[in-house]
């Protein structure tokens, strides 16, 4: 069975696909924390998070949504909601879309900037709910620029334009933070 009959399986109550899904992608969602963390505590207690989520999220989880990038953007999540607590990994911590797909995808080990949600206030009305419908709600750029009511070339723009002024809010501001 793919991931995403499992997925759906799973929502239905079976436990068995549930286990079966957790034995295929455990190292790989813990290596992602454990990569983004550099503490295995730390990423073992967002690892444990994940699943939870991933628990009490099983019904909304929809067939057309690839489900290795879906797991992935709840880890991302999950990551970010503990750094929020947890000033103290916030410079530490690599988040990005780019994170999500590296990891999803077989054999490749990117490195990309530092992105957070912290700036949203400083992005467009449009910036915001593009980046929220990709990185919260896990949408495909086909759904957002659907949403969005745009291209699917510009709903990639929005969302590469986004992240870009959110580097350089977060690279100002960390300027700002060493002068102080």
């Amino acid at each position: 069975m793919t991931d995403e009959e499992l997925m759906l399986a799973y929502a239905n109550g079976d436990l068995e696909a549930f286990q079966t899904l957790y034995r295929r992608h455990r190292s790989r969602v813990l290596g992602f924390l454990l990569a983004k963390t550099k503490n295995r505590d730390e990423a073992e207690e967002i690892f444990q998070t994940v699943f939870a989520k991933l628990h009490r999220t099983r019904e909304k989880y929809r067939l057309e949504i690839p489900f290795l990038p879906w797991i992935f953007t709840i880890s991302r999540n999950c990551l970010i909601d503990h750094i929020r607590k947890n000033e103290t990994f916030r410079k530490h911590v690599i988040l990005s879309d780019e994170v999500v797909q590296a990891y999803t995808e077989p054999n490749s080990r990117q490195d990309p900037l530092d992105i957070t949600f912290e700036e949203l206030p400083s992005l467009t009305e449009t910036q915001r709910t593009a980046l929220k419908l990709r990185f919260e709600e896990g949408f495909s750029f086909e759904e957002i620029a659907e949403k969005l009511q745009t291209s699917l070339e510009n709903a990639r723009q929005i969302i590469s334009r986004s992240i870009r002024k959110l580097r350089k809010v977060m690279t100002h501001k960390e300027k700002n933070n060493e002068v102080e």
